[in-house]
């Protein structure tokens, strides 16, 4: 009996703890990969906002160590939890969380409390702090050798969940959360974010960590701060690094107790079929059965700031066309939660974000279309992603219906009676009449323009009496996919 009421005493923390908190009309994260505070405040009020966007994970917030040529990778390379990084100061991370909360935009810090840095002659960090990380002494902490894994080994046995969890991550030196004192660090750390207003937190290398010290960690987090819009007894949103391929000894479903976990497998097997290697008729039953974790327990993407640079079959910005398909997919589809990647553009694995000559990371530059310049991609401003971050938002509680296939490449599917998408992966063109499930009436396609002054900028589709529509895409055409949904339609 007592077990069964602190089960149900739990339930309702850890599906809170699952919840990313999106506010009504909003749906979907973007990863503002290395951008500055002050730049991430003016997206929420001037694009993220207004185009519906959920939120926004934001990297890392503590002090990093600073590493020759300024590497993105030294973000995950802390030196103390003081917040100053070449993304802003601590006074312009807590304005950019108000004024992004304030425009409906919730933010997640990826968090890093695995390891602290690797070894350093001179260690110096990003706002003047010093350790001795040869004797694993971090004095803006502080830490000393007795808080992390001693004696210190390498990862090498992916069979081995104590090699995984007690050993240094690429030399990275491996703290031991089972300690009370290094929990209390890192309690107080990721509480006082909340406590500035953000939603919840990304966190790093979950799959090098013990699951029951991060589940009493998460236990002793502050509930959401209501002043920044949260309601009472809200929790942190939790997503977790946990890449899982199904043959190593930690598993995903160890995670799930306590909050979402990444799913690497969706943007690996998406990728793959959209590159041709598989056939999308499959998508027909695409979640669990495939192997990904239940729905509510999966946080999604297709490629992250990781596997862009290390995977080479994961889809990214530079094969633009097959990317922006896979990523219309996500958002089309309702397993998950889906997660958008914003990058910078680069050349070679270690490159960090575009910089002046004294290191300063620059901020992007806005061009008339909306999308940006400076070194900066912007996916998230990319036409066929931003409408279908609408068309996400238009058929949100809806489910997959209606769902048709040529039997190789070409598919399409109903979101309820809200919306239709279809998706030419053949290398033939796609011209088929099919049932759309909407109304009839006259639609604009989001994926081509969008309505301006009651008019479409892009293709349209005409919905007969019967609630078919003749759908064409051709090879030849900019985009693989066509949709549309409920609020483009022309009046």
């Amino acid at each position: 009996m007592h077990l069964l009421v602190y089960a149900l005493t739990i339930l309702p923390a850890v599906l809170a703890q699952k919840n990313p908190h999106y506010a009504p009309g909003h749906d979907a994260m973007v990863h503002l990969f290395e951008w500055k505070w002050t730049d991430i405040a003016a997206e929420c009020e001037n694009f993220l906002g207004p185009l519906g966007y959920g939120g926004v994970q934001v990297s890392p917030i503590n002090e990093n160590v600073v590493v020759d040529d300024r590497p993105w990778w030294e973000r995950y390379q802390p030196i103390s939890y003081i917040w100053q990084t070449r993304s802003g100061t601590p006074e312009q991370f807590k304005d950019m969380v108000h004024r992004c909360n304030k425009a409906n935009v919730r933010i997640y810090v990826d968090v890093v409390f695995n390891h602290m840095t690797a070894n350093h002659v001179n260690a110096l960090g990003t706002d003047g702090s010093t350790a001795n990380t040869f004797n694993y002494t971090y004095p803006a902490v502080s830490y000393d050798r007795k808080d992390f894994h001693m004696p210190p080994c390498a990862i090498n046995n992916y069979q081995n969940a104590t090699n995984v969890r007690d050993c240094e991550l690429e030399a990275l030196h491996d703290l031991n959360q089972t300690e009370e004192y290094v929990r209390e660090k890192i309690v107080d750390f990721l509480n006082k974010a909340i406590d500035a207003g953000v939603a919840g937190f990304r966190v790093d290398a979950a799959k090098h960590m013990w699951p029951n010290d991060l589940k009493i960690i998460f236990s002793r987090l502050h509930n959401l701060n209501t002043k920044q819009g949260f309601h009472k007894d809200a929790r942190a949103f939790i997503f977790q690094e946990v890449s899982d391929n199904g043959n190593e000894a930690v598993s995903k479903y160890e995670y799930v107790g306590f909050g979402t976990v990444t799913e690497f497998r969706y943007g690996s097997e998406i990728s793959n079929a959209f590159r041709g290697n598989n056939l999308l008729k499959w998508f027909v039953n695409w979640g669990e059965a495939w192997g990904l974790l239940p729905s509510q327990d999966a946080l999604v993407f297709i490629d992250n700031h990781d596997t862009q640079r290390s995977d080479s079959n994961i889809l990214t910005y530079k094969s633009s066309k097959l990317y922006k398909m896979a990523v219309a997919f996500m958002l089309a589809h309702p397993y998950g939660i889906p997660r958008i990647m914003s990058s910078f553009d680069f050349h070679d694995f270690n490159q960090g974000p575009p910089h002046d000559s004294a290191g300063n990371t620059l901020s992007p530059i806005i061009n008339p279309d909306n999308t940006c310049g400076n070194g900066w991609i912007c996916e998230h401003r990319w036409r066929q992603i931003y409408n279908m971050v609408g068309f996400r938002n238009a058929v949100n509680s809806t489910g997959i219906n209606n769902w048709w296939d040529n039997g190789q490449n070409q598919i399409a599917f109903c979101r309820g009676s809200e919306g239709f998408i279809a998706i030419n992966g053949d290398h033939f063109d796609f011209k088929q009449t099919l049932f759309t499930c909407l109304p009839p009436g006259k639609y604009c396609d989001v994926i081509s323009g969008r309505v301006k002054n009651n008019k479409c900028t892009g293709k349209t589709v005409e919905v007969g009496e019967d609630h078919k529509a003749y759908i064409e895409i051709l090879t030849s055409e900019e985009d693989g996919v066509l949709a549309f949904h409920k609020e483009s339609k022309l009046k």
